[in-house]
């Protein structure tokens, strides 16, 4: 199966547990990876027959900026679920990244793997 990947989408929201996080957006950053059969809009040059990642894009920063979840693994599933209800993706690949203070500068990310279906 092909690929089509989405990277480096960058959004600020509302995320965490922590009152201090309640209270300032942070920035996200999401890196996708659709299973996509290529060759026939590559055959044809007709864009109905691919996936419009721009589309794409633009639904995820709708969804994530209008929310406002305390875990990124909620959103993840969320995002992810609601991904593969609009669009006729038959697997998608998610990164979520989160910027987080533990020692220094550091990043939490989670990686989740969903069939359509």
């Amino acid at each position: 199966m092909d690929k089509i990947f989405l990277n480096d989408l960058s959004i600020d929201t509302i995320i965490g547990i922590y009152d201090w996080e309640r209270q300032t957006q942070q920035t996200l950053t999401f890196d996708l990876e659709m299973d996509w059969d290529i060759q026939p809009a590559a055959a044809t040059e007709d864009i109905s027959k691919t996936l419009d990642y721009g589309a794409i894009a633009q639904t995820i920063v709708a969804f994530v900026k209008a929310s406002e979840y305390q875990l990124i693994e909620t959103l993840a599933e969320d995002l992810s679920a609601m991904l593969l209800a609009q669009y006729p993706i038959p697997k998608l690949k998610l990164t979520l990244s989160k910027p987080v203070a533990l020692h220094g500068q550091n990043t939490a990310r989670i990686v989740i793997e969903r069939p359509r279906g």
